[in-house]
């Protein structure tokens, strides 16, 4: 067993000390955020928040979440993420499975196809004439299809897919399961830790998407949680309009507050979950080439 030196420790504290200065330099924002959501009108108007809530109240919380078109905004966000994660993950394994196979012969071709994809994309205007006439404009779908795949993704799936036993595979060839039994029953169910990885970055990617919104969403019944963020955001009348209310205990820049952590709390409580499965499956999916 290797003994650890002086230099190893003394460079493990600096690496940690290094990390612990970047999370708290991650966080503040975000906490000053959150407090300034939860702090009084008079302490938001006079710079008294920092920190810390001055005047703790949810009246700002309650004003955004009794309002039918955040819930509106944020189940159109959840369906989008939901329907599009699931899609993209079939996708992205059923494409990575057989790329993963040297005896496929259209590997080596369909892999260039995917590596140039990545290297060039598609020009704006085209992209956008091409998506509305196929009836993508003003269409949830706008949300969910061009996210099914990405080439970073479905590289990162073969690779895990190339350090998977052969053994395993060969033993349920023999057993009478074809390709695609051994990939839905052997294969994914052992694959827990690519899929959570990959779903993670999906699930991100669609989460908070704006681009698409922007481009293909004008019906505002449609608009996904960021589109709602910004609207709110940039277009403030609306917030100036609530906070101008006579005997409410909230300002324009709590009510922007609440609705930035309203966007990003779904998020930020789903990675800790998966962060397990994050580290294992980041580790295994870089073994092989």
């Amino acid at each position: 067993m290797n003994k650890r030196t002086a230099g190893d420790r003394v460079f493990g504290v600096i690496v940690t000390l290094i990390l612990i200065l970047c999370a708290v330099i991650a966080l503040v924002p975000l906490i000053s955020v959150l407090a300034l959501s939860f702090s009084s009108k008079v302490a938001v108007n006079t710079n008294a928040v920092t920190l810390w809530p001055v005047g703790f109240t949810f009246d700002s919380w309650a004003a955004i979440t009794g309002r039918p078109d955040m819930w509106r905004a944020t189940l159109v966000t959840v369906i989008t993420t939901l329907v599009g994660t699931t899609l993209a993950l079939a996708i992205t394994s059923l494409l990575a499975y057989p790329l993963s196979k040297k005896e496929f012969g259209l590997q080596k071709m369909i892999m260039v196809m995917v590596v140039i994809t990545m290297i060039f994309k598609a020009p704006t205007v085209p992209y956008f004439l091409t998506l509305r006439s196929i009836g993508l404009y003003n269409s949830v779908w706008a949300m969910v299809l061009p996210h099914i795949l990405t080439a970073y993704n479905m590289i990162v799936m073969r690779t895990f897919f190339l350090s998977f036993p052969r053994e395993v595979e060969e033993s349920a060839t023999i057993d009478g399961c074809g390709p695609f039994r051994t990939l839905l029953q052997i294969v994914l169910p052992s694959s827990k830790a690519v899929i959570a990885v990959i779903g993670l970055f999906y699930a991100v990617t669609i989460w908070n998407q704006y681009q698409h919104p922007l481009y293909f969403i004008q019906d505002t019944s449609l608009y996904p949680l960021q589109m709602k963020v910004r609207q709110f955001v940039n277009e403030s009348s609306e917030l100036q309009t609530i906070a101008a209310k006579k005997a409410v205990n909230y300002t324009e820049r709590s009510l922007k507050a609440v609705v930035v952590v309203f966007a990003i709390l779904p998020i930020m409580m789903v990675y800790p979950k998966l962060q397990k499965y994050f580290e294992k499956g980041a580790m295994l999916g870089s073994v092989k080439g």
